[in-house]
């Protein structure tokens, strides 16, 4: 298994938080990898290349466009890395944090590991791996777990109709998602690369001194 941390390399908030994602991940046993994060500039280019279906992106209140669809590529060339190599991975965003270890557990396909990072959510029933219960969607795409089999149903689905990558991950179109309780991960985040204003009011860690940040 290999495990990812999200990065917008020559930003400085991305690379310090990607940084204390890392450190997190020593405490706790987890080598995490540094993984380059597409931006803006240069998601156009792959999205045509690997025939996304974008058209969901457009008039978003909550995010600027072009900056999740650039997210999306990020976690989508990821699916395509484990369903190519036929390898598990762990996916992180550049502001997650281990506050436990991950132990060792069975699972579906995909798992959400994150405690929710917005808004209102329920809490699993079960210690372990549980059904998605906390939203309809993952509660932030900040950390998961997935399978090869998973990540091809992923990556064909994209071809058909992607969205922000939180969004795309919903128990509707993908009945087996999964996620771990007690969560392992949470974010610390004074930053979004990704949301408007109206985007971030609903973050749990939304503040007066919280940036939007250009990329």
């Amino acid at each position: 298994m290999r495990n990812f941390v999200i990065t917008i390399q020559g930003n400085d908030r991305s690379e310090a938080a990607a940084e204390q994602c890392v450190a997190s991940g020593e405490r706790h046993g987890m080598n995490i990898e540094y993984y380059d994060a597409f931006t803006p500039k240069d998601c156009r280019g792959y999205i045509e290349e690997e025939k996304i279906n974008d058209k969901l992106f457009n008039n978003n209140v909550y995010s600027r466009e072009d900056n999740a669809r650039a997210a999306f590529c990020s976690h989508f060339s990821i699916w395509q890395y484990c369903a190519d190599t036929n390898e598990e991975v762990t996916i992180f965003e550049h502001d997650a944090i281990l506050v436990a270890p991950i132990p060792e557990f069975s699972y579906n396909g995909c798992i959400s590991l994150g405690k929710p990072s917005y808004g209102k959510f329920n809490v699993p029933p079960n210690l372990g791996a549980n059904r998605l219960v906390s939203k309809r969607y993952f509660p932030g795409a900040h950390a998961y777990r997935l399978k090869p089999n998973a990540a091809k149903v992923l990556v064909d689905r994209a071809r058909l109709e992607a969205q922000p990558t939180d969004i795309f991950l919903n128990i509707e179109t993908f009945p087996f998602l999964e996620e771990y309780y007690p969560w392992p991960v949470e974010v610390r985040e004074s930053f979004s690369t990704i949301q408007k204003t109206q985007g971030c009011l609903a973050k749990h860690m939304y503040n007066k001194d919280y940036v939007i940040e250009e990329v």
